[in-house]
């Protein structure tokens, strides 16, 4: 199925934090992601996917469970699901920089948690929900710049934070995690117009609202054929 990026909403959260503890260690109270949502509305962001469930996009539970059985008494309730037929994967929450211990000059932004679903890890998922919240921290909210924190034993979100979103590693800080662990202080230096989305959707054709973008390709098309 294929996986869609959009902006977290309140009725997200429950399915946030459930992948949250299905995949992290570090855990929050529900109302922590509440007031991340509230505070920053603009900044966190949820990948879903979709399945059909037998009825129409826009059903209730109920109405859907009059016309069918299985699929639909299986996902009413279940945490895993936003809404009958739309299953949550992975979050990113991030919110501007509130702590008075650590001020700051520049705009700082912070993300706070990212987790996606094992089933669908190493499919780029993790990346898009990182910079769609990057370009949002720094479009809306101005944030010049971007902090985060990851364990010193999590190759995987290291190697995509250093080497892919090219964060800087600025300190150890030891025993920064609850049980112990070591974790790698990071930040990154925003730049909205290199954040565009569009940057990074494989995407080598620029719409300027004036050309007729399809006559360009079917010219380039024709072009190709005669040559």
């Amino acid at each position: 199925m294929p996986v869609t990026i959009r902006r977290a909403t309140i009725e997200d959260m429950l399915c946030m934090q459930n992948a949250n503890l299905n995949n992290l260690p570090e855990n929050y109270l529900f109302k922590y992601y509440m007031y991340h949502i509230l505070s920053w509305p603009e900044a966190s962001f949820v990948a879903t996917t979709t399945d059909d469930v037998g009825g129409p996009a826009d059903a209730t539970l109920e109405e859907l469970a009059a016309c069918c059985e299985g699929p639909v008494s299986a996902t009413k309730g279940d945490p895993c699901y936003v809404r009958s037929g739309e299953k949550l994967v992975g979050y990113v929450l991030a919110k501007m920089n509130d702590d008075p211990s650590q001020p700051s000059e520049a705009l700082t932004g912070h993300i706070t948690s990212l987790s996606v679903m094992r089933t669908y890890r190493r499919m780029g998922v993790a990346e898009k929900l990182m910079r769609q919240a990057l370009f949002a921290l720094s479009e809306v909210y101005r944030a010049e710049q971007v902090s985060l924190h990851v364990r010193q034993s999590n190759r995987a979100a290291l190697h995509l934070y250093r080497d892919t979103l090219e964060f800087e590693v600025l300190k150890v800080e030891k025993s920064y995690y609850q049980d112990g662990e070591d974790a790698y202080a990071m930040k990154k230096t925003l730049d909205t117009e290199a954040l565009q989305p569009a940057n990074f959707q494989r995407g080598a054709e620029q719409d300027d609202l004036d050309s007729d973008l399809l006559e360009d390709l079917v010219r380039e098309g024709v072009a190709e054929v005669e040559a």
